[in-house]
């Protein structure tokens, strides 16, 4: 597969925040596009995402060098280059980088580069794109992960944690957990206005009330499961984004809402309490992501109960995985394409996770765009975990949509993971 042309462009994302766009064309003329989302929450492990800092345009966030570096030092270096597959393409984007993070060229100009090119080789070979990224293709479709209850850096409101999600592991296909989702997201609104909160939505398109503390936040979810004629616990989950680096300053993490003030040791049994109370069956981010001993504990503690997820401990990166694996820090990871900045080290990461036997959830960014490649990759790495957001805001649709469209194409052999997919037995 020869690249005969690139051109990158600069757009935006669901926040508003400038982006980056990149069309690349093959020489028997397939072509591919794709759009990078950004995060709010990042660790201080992702790699680097290109901005101008120039505060007289877009207060510092465009990105017109990442697209400058695209159209000038990429597209010199790919055009006329072929690559017979996506881990060729990857590599030399690496190499021509040359550094470990991807600061020089920036990650969001290498990733658009190595998504379009996925899109345009999938074309070329003649497959569907959710089969395109793994030659052991299952069907399995991920059981969805929906923020219902937006928090810390997502929402302008006094809840800690990021997000409060509802996890209906206990449907049967992927179209019903959807129809579970959506009926429990139009139930918690009505109890949000029957008691006079907000109804806004955060950046990933749930509700941002101001609630009285994060056990409000749980308990209104699991009134609106059960008002939805589902059963908390059996048919839906509770799942936690708690983002808890934002909140953690010198060894102590500090809860507004509560107005308290805890060590590592009282924050794990804080979450403890939390998971002996509720039906909470996955916990990301419980502590900071330098609190390699917290992580240790914290596993051990609730392991064997519930997923204990890394994000910005581990940041899709293959190495920092193979630490928290040595280190027994965790039972899953979330995966996000722009934290490692291409398609073949992302694989590669699922793929150590799953030699063993973590829990693997695709994740987008709270920046997103209407790009839907998350979705496609899910399946066809058989991840069997997403999340993709709230029941609101097209930028979060959009991927719940794409995941419909492939549940229908693949008719019978359609198999959703539900429970199955989790990194812990809970039969």
């Amino acid at each position: 597969m020869k690249i005969s042309k690139i051109h990158a462009r600069e757009l935006f994302d669901s926040r508003g925040n400038p982006t980056i766009e990149v069309d690349l064309e093959l020489d028997n003329e397939f072509a591919g596009s794709a759009i990078v989302p950004s995060g709010a929450s990042t660790g201080e492990y992702e790699a680097v995402e290109l901005r101008d800092g120039d505060l007289k345009r877009f207060l510092g966030n465009g990105v017109l060098q990442a697209v400058k570096n695209v159209n000038t030092i990429l597209a010199q270096a790919l055009n006329g280059q072929s690559f017979d597959k996506q881990s060729e393409l990857d590599s030399f984007l690496i190499d021509i980088d040359g550094t470990e993070n991807k600061s020089r060229l920036g990650a969001n100009s290498i990733l658009g580069v190595s998504m379009a090119f996925a899109r345009a080789s999938a074309k070329c070979n003649q497959i569907s794109f959710y089969k395109s990224f793994q030659s052991s293709f299952e069907h399995i479709l991920p059981a969805p992960m929906m923020n219902i209850i937006n928090g810390g850096s997502h929402a302008n409101n006094n809840i800690d944690f990021q997000e409060f999600m509802i996890f209906p592991i206990g449907a049967e296909s992927f179209s019903y957990s959807m129809q579970m989702g959506v009926e429990v997201f139009h139930h918690l609104k009505i109890l949000l206005n029957e008691r006079g909160l907000s109804t806004a939505v955060g950046d990933e398109g749930g509700f941002a009330p101001n609630l009285r503390s994060n056990h409000e936040a749980i308990e209104i979810i699991l009134e609106a499961i059960t008002k939805a004629s589902f059963v908390p616990g059996k048919d839906i989950f509770i799942a936690l984004d708690v983002a808890a680096s934002e909140f953690y300053d010198k060894n102590f993490y500090y809860l507004e809402s509560d107005n308290s003030k805890l060590s590592s040791g009282s924050m794990i049994d804080y979450l403890s309490n939390l998971v002996k109370q509720y039906p909470i069956i996955s916990i990301e981010d419980g502590l900071d992501e330098n609190d390699w001993d917290g992580w240790n504990e914290l596993n051990s503690k609730l392991g064997n109960i519930c997923q204990i997820v890394g994000d910005d401990l581990t940041v899709t990166n293959k190495e920092r995985l193979a630490k928290s694996i040595q280190n027994k820090s965790m039972n899953a990871i979330l995966i996000k394409l722009n934290q490692i900045g291409t398609i073949t080290e992302t694989v590669d990461a699922i793929n150590l996770a799953k030699k063993h036997c973590f829990g693997t959830i695709i994740s987008h960014r709270s920046g997103e765009t209407e790009d839907t490649i998350i979705s496609d990759f899910s399946v066809s790495m058989g991840a069997g975990q997403i999340k993709t957001g709230s029941l609101s805001r097209t930028d979060r649709v959009a991927k719940y949509n794409q995941l419909l469209r492939i549940e229908e194409q693949l008719g019978d052999g359609a198999i959703f993971a539900g429970s199955n997919a989790l990194g812990i037995d809970i039969s």
